[in-house]
């Protein structure tokens, strides 16, 4: 689908169809200032000089609804075509089964036009029928697992008709087929934020499940993303939950340097500085050593940001001395 089409044989020109005879083109206008013409191909022109023409007619008509088509063809992204063809879908009453099974095909062709998904979703508010969604979803991310458009018609189609039931199985194959899979992992999250909720188990099953992911590949940004996110929802939060501090811990006795695990064990080191939990583990020196590694060795490209954090914890560092101190004093007084 696009703009080359002239080397379609079997083309006829709208200006040369005799059922066409009573439109006049409207040729597009491009202002009296313009910079540059687009060199739109002849068909291209003729197409699109009779679709404004009924459009400024507000012709609703089966040619006006094949004419779009058409023009669709060539120019998949027009949004003003697209709402035009529901214009005329709705006039005419015309069968919404044929015209669901004529945008599956130009999805297939254009799986990343924003457009052709959400001509997609009005038909199937007006159907309020979803049952072919799942499949048309699951279709198009067995060919581009990151396909932002499919992704977020599928949450559309789940959250506002419950289609929940077997979405976890669907999202664990994915992350199982790749775990670094950012777009299931945040499916993942999607379904239990939406439908199972953050019970103190659900929350405690997604902390081992991201756990395992971690283990299996332990430089894995989606998944430390992931145990991040459903660690808002626990009670015990980031720093104390014995589960996650004691992983993050054994990885980092067995030499695991990912980036990922250093950044974490800061956050952990943050959470108990600001709630005045600090322990011989978790603290401001060691989230000062952390960033430094951070900024010198294992994650160099973001080292000016470790450098600021650095700064921030040399402060608490100072703060925590001078407790220290203050403490040491008192004992002695005493």
């Amino acid at each position: 689908m696009s703009d080359s089409g002239d080397s379609d044989v079997a083309w006829t020109y709208y200006k040369d169809r005799p059922e066409w005879r009573d439109v006049t083109p409207v040729p597009e206008d491009e202002g009296p200032n313009f910079v540059v013409v687009i060199a739109h191909s002849e068909k291209f022109v003729d197409v699109y000089d009779y679709f404004r023409a009924i459009l400024q007619n507000n012709e609703k008509s089966e040619r006006a609804l094949h004419l779009t088509k058409d023009a669709v063809e060539l120019n998949p992204a027009n949004y003003t075509v697209w709402q035009y063809r529901r214009d005329i879908l709705k006039s005419l009453g015309t069968d919404l089964t044929s015209e669901l099974e004529y945008v599956e095909a130009v999805i297939k062709n254009s799986p990343k036009n924003y457009q052709v998904w959400h001509h997609r979703r009005v038909l199937v508010e007006w159907l309020q029928d979803p049952s072919l969604e799942l499949e048309l979803t699951r279709d198009a991310l067995m060919q581009d697992p990151k396909n932002y458009h499919a992704w977020q018609h599928r949450q559309w189609a789940i959250k506002t008709f419950g289609l929940y039931d077997r979405e976890m199985d669907f999202v664990d194959n994915l992350i199982t087929e790749d775990v670094r899979n950012n777009s299931a992992w945040n499916q993942r999250y999607f379904v239990v934020n939406n439908h199972l909720g953050w019970s103190d188990l659900n929350v405690q099953k997604e902390i081992c499940y991201a756990l395992e992911k971690i283990k299996f590949i332990k430089n894995n940004e989606s998944a430390w993303n992931y145990l991040r996110g459903v660690l808002l929802h626990d009670k015990r939060s980031i720093s104390g939950n014995a589960v996650v501090i004691s992983f993050c811990e054994e990885l980092y006795k067995n030499k695991c340097r990912s980036p990922y695990l250093l950044a974490f064990i800061i956050d952990i080191c943050d959470e108990a500085i600001k709630k005045g939990e600090t322990s011989c583990l978790h603290n401001a020196t060691r989230a000062v050593e952390l960033c430094q590694a951070l900024a010198g060795k294992y994650d160099k490209i973001r080292s000016k940001y470790w450098n600021y954090l650095c700064e921030k914890f040399k402060k608490s560092q100072q703060e925590e001395e001078n407790n220290k101190d203050t403490e040491n004093n008192i004992t002695e007084q005493i």
